[in-house]
């Protein structure tokens, strides 16, 4: 988890890549578009991990996987529509963080 005072101050959004943010520390992390996906934070997402199931791809998701929407959520996170229709997910800028240096210890 970031401290208080470290905030994102830059968001990179490639729809067809992932996401990249610097942060105020001058930590860059990026992750990619199926890692998002997959780790989607909405209490749907959540009930099929549970459950043993993937949220994506479900059948007839549209291939490949790509974002068409991101906006801030306040000041504490980002709000992803994928193209296949799912908008639920709003993803905490700590827990981003969080989950990037846990794959990436030397980030």
């Amino acid at each position: 988890m970031a401290p208080d005072d470290v905030q994102p101050t830059t968001i990179d959004v490639d729809r067809e890549v992932g996401i990249t943010l610097g942060w105020s520390d001058g930590l860059e992390i990026s992750i990619d578009l199926v890692s998002l996906r997959l780790s989607c934070p909405c209490a749907e997402c959540r009930g099929l991990r549970q459950r043993g199931e993937e949220p994506w791809p479900r059948p007839a998701s549209p291939l490949p996987l790509r974002i068409t929407d991101a906006s801030l959520h306040g000041a504490w996170g980002l709000a992803i529509v994928w193209n296949d229709g799912h908008s639920a997910g709003i993803y905490p800028f700590d827990a981003l963080r969080t989950r990037a240096l846990a794959a990436d210890p030397s980030a």
